[in-house]
């Protein structure tokens, strides 16, 4: 049997070397550049759904190693460099690969809900169009979010007349590193009675109390919760109140979104930060 690391290697080429050939783009770096997202997206899912029980995070990790292998190559004089190169490009193409592959993953599930995620650049696109059926003051409170590029991902309630967004999701491979800086923005939306949810790759720091506190609220440094939800692709046992363990079938995040829609239809006036889906 075909062990996950050595599947997510040979898968990422594959995809990569398809992706990269078909591509109609006419620069050599427009197709590396679309071809390794959508190798480190696409990877990604199919290793998941291959070895459901494998940590994502672990898969995750693995996809790193193949896209800085395919990227540096093992035989050039300059492979140090090319290492750096590779690990600053992963950077850049990983967020947003994981921002599509949750967007994706999430459709496939919300399609029947009447439910669609979007992308920060397609609400932008939405906007433009005059596609958002919001009222005024929602309108200019997104077109704030976008410029500061905030959240990662809308919610949106799909009407013939266009996009009602009810929501902001925070997607991140971690944040560790960033959970102070984005639990602001975070109760500012709950603040503006939007629904704010954050998925997360790697959430083991969510074991420790500081950030259960900052998710959850409820302690003398956190009086309240930062998030409405939080959910984390794993296999382990690591929910606590509102904190939520999903795989790739996201079956409490779909949930949660069409409690949440309901409630922001017939509701809104009540949702707040303490409001629980």
């Amino acid at each position: 049997m075909l062990n996950f690391k050595k599947y997510c290697v040979n898968e990422y080429k594959r995809i990569f070397n398809l992706e990269y050939e078909s591509s109609e783009l006419k620069k050599s770096e427009d197709k590396r550049k679309f071809a390794q997202k959508k190798a480190i997206k696409t990877a990604s899912i199919n290793a998941m759904k291959s070895f459901p029980k494998v940590e994502p995070s672990d898969i995750w990790k693995t996809i790193y190693l193949s896209h800085v292998n395919n990227f540096s190559g093992i035989i050039d004089q300059e492979i140090i460099k090319k290492v750096i190169s590779a690990d600053n490009s992963w950077k850049k193409s990983s967020g947003h690969a994981f921002e599509e592959m949750i967007r994706d993953i999430g459709n496939l599930h919300l399609s029947n809900h009447g439910i669609k995620i979007l992308l920060q650049k397609e609400l932008s696109y939405e906007l433009h169009n005059d596609n958002i059926i919001n009222e005024v003051r929602d309108i200019s409170w997104l077109n704030e979010q976008i410029s500061t590029s905030i959240f990662d991902l809308y919610l949106a309630i799909e009407r013939e007349e266009g996009f009602l967004i009810f929501g902001c999701i925070q997607s991140k491979t971690s944040i560790r590193d960033r959970v102070t800086r984005d639990r602001e923005p975070s109760i500012n939306a709950m603040k503006a009675f939007f629904v704010s949810f954050a998925i997360v790759l790697d959430g083991d720091f969510m074991r420790l109390p500081k950030f259960k506190n900052m998710v959850n609220g409820n302690s003398p440094e956190f009086k309240i919760n930062g998030w409405h939800g939080m959910y984390i692709l794993t296999n382990s046992d690591i929910e606590n109140d509102r904190i939520k363990a999903i795989d790739i079938n996201m079956e409490s995040f779909v949930k949660d979104c069409v409690t949440s829609s309901e409630y922001w239809i017939n509701h809104r006036q009540w949702l707040d930060y303490s409001w629980r889906p």
